[in-house]
């Protein structure tokens, strides 16, 4: 059985965040908590968007770049404190996943360890929690049509809250927010897309819709990340990461694989901080020689559409971008890289990768990342 399943509602197009307050009314939000991180309200964005709503608006700027327990706790305190009816997710993945644990506590009870896939949370999760609307900043994670929040729990485990109650009630996409990125940001992001939208295509689930969109988010991708990260202005290239980027999202419904299985329980390390988007280019080139036999002819068609063989390619273009060259560039021992070879085996990732994985094949894809 497949599940195959669209329903985000997306309001796409430059200059659509003037609508704000438009789309707001219409959820019933009169009092929004506004969750996001002070690198947007350093750059103006975050008065922006208050301006945009007015007295209403209630901030909470403390997001860490990997979203935790603690800071969605403090964030849902300030929801309370501030009286708000609703939540707007500013920023890239970590804002939005934050936006959407503190909206799952509107409606339930902590701690958020036990509403996690690989702990049976699925089902506690119901639709009793308060409108959000996601507002992407960054062209990467697509959080912002995405059924799932990735978290590093009270206990240290960096795990997926999944539900289709999940959703945002909006996601508003207007790549006029990415421009000006800084270039390696822009990369990071968008390697983050095209892994979501590579490993998407491998996953073994059957679902077409997801396969194709999959595909479409590859090609607009690749086609365009070279330009976003030269020209942070480049009007067509933002529009067509960001596309890449819900595309990506709307597709891993059909499942992701040990690119994520491994950055996840990566992301959770304390020290050094290590950004997702980053990790998964890093890992995309081992992961898709790992998986070469597991995928049949998909490979030759990866082959066909990226010019050549896909983790030779992938590699080339990480290069070119200014993508670190191995985990150890970025921080990563040996040492964590055993502790992660055991935690990828139960992130929910892991099982739908299209050739399952051992912990010592997990640690020797890690070795040959470094």
């Amino acid at each position: 059985m497949s599940r195959i399943n669209y329903l985000t509602r997306i309001e796409f197009g430059e200059g659509e965040i003037a609508r704000l307050p438009e789309f707001l009314a219409g959820l019933g939000v009169t009092r929004p908590l506004i969750a996001t991180d002070q690198g947007l309200v350093a750059s103006g964005l975050v008065a922006r968007v208050t301006g945009l709503i007015g007295d209403g608006a209630v901030v909470f700027d403390q997001t860490p770049a990997n979203p935790t327990e603690g800071a969605v706790i403090a964030a849902k305190q300030r929801y309370d404190d501030g009286g708000c009816d609703g939540i707007v997710g500013l920023g890239g993945g970590s804002s939005l996943d934050l936006a959407k644990a503190v909206r799952l506590l509107t409606g339930h009870e902590g701690p958020l360890e036990q509403y996690a896939a690989v702990e049976g949370g699925v089902g506690r999760i119901h639709g009793a929690i308060c409108p959000l609307v996601a507002v992407p900043t960054t062209s990467g994670t697509g959080s912002e049509v995405g059924r799932a929040a990735v978290i590093v729990t009270a206990g240290g485990r960096k795990l997926g809250i999944i539900s289709d109650f999940m959703f945002p009630s909006l996601a508003l996409c207007d790549p006029e927010l990415t421009y000006g990125l800084p270039p390696g940001l822009t990369a990071a992001t968008g390697m983050d897309a095209v892994a979501h939208c590579l490993e998407t295509y491998m996953a073994p689930a059957f679902n077409p819709p997801a396969e194709a969109i999959a595909l479409h988010g590859l090609s607009c991708g690749l086609g365009a990340i070279r330009a976003a990260v030269a020209d942070g202005a480049d009007r067509d290239a933002r529009r067509d990461m960001m596309t890449a980027a819900l595309e990506g999202a709307l597709a891993f419904q059909k499942g992701l694989g040990a690119v994520h299985a491994l950055s996840h329980p990566l992301g959770a390390i304390r020290e050094p901080i290590l950004h997702h988007g980053t990790l998964n280019a890093v890992l995309l080139p081992a992961v898709l020689r790992f998986n070469r036999d597991a995928i049949g002819p998909k490979w030759g068609e990866l082959v066909r559409r990226l010019g050549g063989p896909p983790d030779e390619v992938i590699a080339a273009l990480n290069a070119e971008i200014g993508i670190p060259s191995g985990l150890r560039e970025m921080g990563v021992t040996e040492a964590m890289m055993a502790a992660v070879s055991h935690a990828a085996l139960e992130d929910h990732c892991h099982l739908t990768n299209p050739r399952r994985a051992s912990q010592a094949d997990y640690l020797q894809i890690l070795r040959d990342a470094a």
